[in-house]
C-alpha cells in the first residue's frame, strides 16, 4: 500500500513523467491542476502518517481497545492472554465427567472421548446456541446439552480464577463493553479511528461483526472487503450469513470484475462448469469475470487443456455392475494419477512465464492432510521432491521423534535402553562423514566415543549436555562444532 501511495505521489508531482500503466493512477490524474495539488497534499499526509495506522488482526485489535479503555472496560488488566486453553478444557471435562457419572451404577450416557468432543464443540464456537434447548434435562439429549453448558460455565469460572483469557474472551468482553448506545468504549473508538478497513471479511463471525457494527456503523467510514465464495472458517464460527447481513447495511457496493491471478483460458473453462451456481445462498453467485492475463502463461505442457476432469471407472479395479467403489480403493489411484501428471509436466520441458517449470511451481490442493499424504508418497516413489505445507505440528514429524530419542539418551546416558534407541535412529540425526573427526575430550574413554556414521552421538556427549546444555550440544551434533569438556 505504501508503494502505491509513493507511485501516486510521483505521478501527481509530474504527470508527464514515464511510468508503468496503471488505470487507477490515470483516473486520479484526470482532473485540473488545482485538484491534483489538493490530492497530492492528501497523499503526502497519508504517507507521513502511514506508520501511525493500526494494522492488526481482529483479536489484536480487541486486545488493544480493551487495554486502552481502563475502567471503562469490563476486563482484568492483569489477565494473561493464552493461545491454547485445551489443557484447561480437558481438566474441566474430566472433573465434570467424574462428577456426573462416577457415583452412578448405570453405564454413562456417553464416553469420555465423546464428552471431550462435545466440550470442544461448545467452547470452540462460544456464540453458538446449544440445542435442543427445550428437551427434558434428564433425557439423553438434555444431559448432553447440560454437560456442554456446564463446561462453558466452569471453564469461564476457572479462567477468571487463574487470570487467563482466550482469544474469544477478547471479543466477548469488548462486545459487552460496547453493548449500551452511550457506552464510553463507543465514544473512544470513534474518536480514535475515523476510517476502518476490514480485509477477508467473509470469515468474520457474528461477535466480530457485532463489535465493528456497534463501534463504527454510522459514525466512521467502514470498508469491508471479502468474497463469500472463499469463506473457510465455519469450523470456528465464521459464516457467510454474517457477511450477507453486513453487506445489506452497506451504502455502496463494488465488485472486482478482473481476476489478477488466473489466465483467461482457465477462467473460460471453469465458468462453463460453475457460472451462475449459487454457493450456499442465492445471493452468493459465481459471476463471470475477465482475467488480466489474456493468454496462458504455461506453454509446452503435455496436457494442452487448462482444466480437465478425470474419471476413474469400475473396470480399472476389475469391478462390474452398478455397485459403487469404496473410497479407500479410489484415493490411492487418484494420488498416483496426480503424481504421474506432475512428473510428466516436469519432464516435458514446459515453461511458465518464460522459465522452465520446476517442482516448486506446482501445488496440489486437497481436502484433508491424509489425502495430501497419499500424493506426497506417490510423488516420492516417482522421484519428484515434494513437501506438505499445512498446520501440523513439527513435534509429530519423524525427525522430531528422532531428536527426542537423541535428547533422552543425552539426558541419561547411563540408561542403556535410551542409548540403544538413539543409536537405532536413522542417520539423519547427528551423522557426519566418516572422515570428520569426532570432537571428544582428551580424557574420553573408549566407551564414550562415537562408533561411526549412522550411529547415535548420544554416548559421546554426556559431559557436553551437563555442562553446556542444549545450545552447545545442538551446535555440536548438527554442525560438527568442537565443544570443550572443561
Amino acid at each position: 500500500m505504501r508503494a502505491q501511495l509513493v507511485e501516486l505521489d510521483r505521478a501527481y508531482a509530474d504527470p508527464t513523467a514515464p511510468r508503468r500503466p496503471n488505470e487507477v493512477v490515470d483516473l486520479l490524474l484526470d482532473v485540473d491542476a488545482d485538484e491534483r495539488l489538493r490530492r497530492r497534499r492528501r497523499v503526502r499526509d497519508a504517507l507521513a502518517e502511514f506508520d501511525a495506522a493500526t494494522i492488526a488482526t481482529t483479536h489484536q485489535f480487541c486486545q488493544l481497545v480493551l487495554r486502552s479503555l481502563g475502567v471503562a472496560g469490563d476486563t482484568d488488566a492483569d489477565a494473561t492472554l493464552v493461545e491454547d486453553l485445551d489443557d484447561l478444557l480437558v481438566e474441566v471435562v474430566d472433573d465434570l465427567y467424574l462428577r456426573g457419572f462416577a457415583d452412578s451404577d448405570d453405564k454413562p450416557l456417553f464416553t469420555r472421548g465423546e464428552a471431550l468432543k462435545l466440550a470442544r464443540g461448545a467452547v470452540g464456537d462460544p456464540q453458538a446456541r446449544l440445542e435442543p434447548g427445550a428437551d427434558d434435562p434428564s433425557s439423553p439429549a438434555g444431559r448432553r446439552v447440560g454437560f456442554a453448558r456446564a463446561v462453558r460455565n466452569e471453564l469461564a469460572r476457572r479462567k477468571r480464577r487463574l487470570g487467563v483469557l482466550g482469544y474469544d474472551d477478547l471479543l466477548s468482553q469488548l462486545a459487552h463493553a460496547l453493548a449500551q448506545p452511550d457506552a464510553p468504549a463507543r465514544a473512544r473508538m470513534r474518536q480514535r479511528w475515523k476510517v476502518v478497513l476490514v480485509d477477508e471479511f467473509q470469515d468474520t463471525d457474528p461477535v466480530q461483526w457485532q463489535v465493528l457494527d456497534r463501534a463504527f456503523s454510522g459514525h466512521a467510514t467502514m470498508v469491508l472487503i471479502g468474497d463469500p465464495k472463499q469463506a473457510i472458517y465455519a469450523f470456528r464460527g465464521g459464516d457467510v450469513v454474517t457477511y450477507l447481513a453486513a453487506a445489506a447495511t452497506a451504502t455502496q457496493s463494488r465488485t472486482l470484475a478482473t481476476n489478477w491471478r488466473s489466465d483467461q483460458p482457465l477462467l473460460d473453462r471453469m465458468q462453463v462448469l460453475l457460472e451462475g451456481a449459487a454457493l450456499g445462498d442465492p445471493k452468493i453467485l459465481v459471476r463471470p469475470v475477465r482475467a488480466a492475463h489474456t493468454e496462458s502463461r504455461l506453454v509446452g505442457a503435455p496436457e494442452t487443456e487448462p482444466f480437465t476432469v478425470r474419471v476413474a471407472t469400475r473396470s480399472m479395479f476389475g469391478k462390474l455392475g452398478a455397485k459403487g467403489l469404496a473410497v479407500g480403493m479410489v484415493r490411492p489411484l487418484i494420488a498416483r494419477d496426480c503424481a504421474a501428471q506432475i512428473k510428466a509436466l516436469l519432464a516435458s520441458g514446459a515453461r511458465v512465464d518464460g522459465e522452465p517449470v520446476e517442482p516448486g511451481d506446482v501445488a496440489v490442493l486437497a481436502h484433508t492432510g491424509a489425502q495430501l499424504q497419499l500424493v506426497h508418497e506417490a510423488l516420492t516413489e516417482m522421484g519428484v521432491p515434494a513437501v506438505i505445507a499445512g498446520g501440523g505440528s513439527v513435534f509429530r514429524t519423524p525427525a522430531a521423534r528422532e531428536w527426542l530419542a537423541l535428547l533422552e539418551a543425552m539426558e541419561q546416558p547411563h540408561r542403556s535402553s535410551r542409548v540403544r534407541s538413539a543409536a537405532l535412529t536413522p542417520s539423519s540425526v547427528g551423522e557426519r562423514p566418516s572422515s570428520t573427526p569426532i570432537p571428544t575430550s582428551p580424557t574420553s574413554s573408549p566407551s564414550s566415543s562415537w562408533s561411526g556414521p549412522g550411529s547415535s552421538p548420544a554416548v559421546a556427549w554426556p559431559r557436553c549436555w551437563r555442562r553446556q546444555w542444549s545450545v552447545g550440544c545442538m551446535s555440536a551434533c548438527s554442525g560438527g562444532v568442537r565443544v570443550s569438556d572443561t
